[in-house]
């Protein structure tokens, strides 16, 4: 019952890959496994491509997070079941690691992967519905193992800002509609009244 999304990033490479290879949640770095990247450079490898190419602006690397059903994988399976969607997604053209995190009560993996091609010939073209494809990449995955998957998943969800409800501040655009309407309900003669 994997759940997965993908995400692009613009921060710095370095902070995303701390995170992910957090000591404290891959068991000491155990859970990982790479392909184009060794252990320890990753992030010095992947600013070397960007820089091969002079392309440092813009999305630095993506981030693909893939969720298992609580005691349905071991730790290891999961990283073997991580490692090969983003062997299959990738087509090897980018290079990528996984970390596999069990601090929590479900196993889950973080796929970072570089979004400069490996040949430094381009970048990783995130299409529109990329974040099916991975997710439906990884259900066949998960299948071919033997694991369940979300039969009918939900997609959507309540926005950002009516999740916030009473403390959502008005955006700009609000405010500027509602200045508007104050200054139309004194019926300027003209437009530059109305300014």
């Amino acid at each position: 019952m994997a759940v997965t999304k993908i995400l692009a990033r613009k921060g710095r490479l370095d902070i995303g890959i701390d995170y992910i290879l957090n000591g404290d949640k891959t068991e000491q770095k155990i859970l990982t496994a790479h392909q184009g990247c060794e252990p320890g450079r990753e992030c010095r490898q992947m600013l070397e491509t960007k820089q091969d190419t002079e392309n440092m602006g813009g999305v630095q690397y993506y981030h693909i997070v893939q969720s298992f059903k609580p005691g349905e994988v071991t730790p290891e399976e999961a990283n073997r079941i991580g490692y090969e969607l983003a062997k299959r997604f990738l087509k090897e053209r980018h290079a990528f690691f996984v970390a596999t995190h069990c601090d929590t009560a479900h196993i889950h993996n973080h796929i970072i992967f570089n979004s400069t091609s490996m040949d430094c010939r381009g970048k990783f073209r995130d299409f529109l519905g990329s974040g099916k494809a991975v997710a439906r990449l990884s259900d066949l995955i998960c299948l071919e193992h033997g694991l369940s998957v979300i039969e009918n998943p939900k997609r959507g969800g309540n926005s950002y800002k009516s999740w916030l409800g009473d403390r959502a501040r008005p955006s700009r655009r609000d405010l500027l509609r509602a200045a508007i309407d104050a200054a139309l309900e004194e019926k300027p003669a003209d437009f530059d009244a109305l300014l």
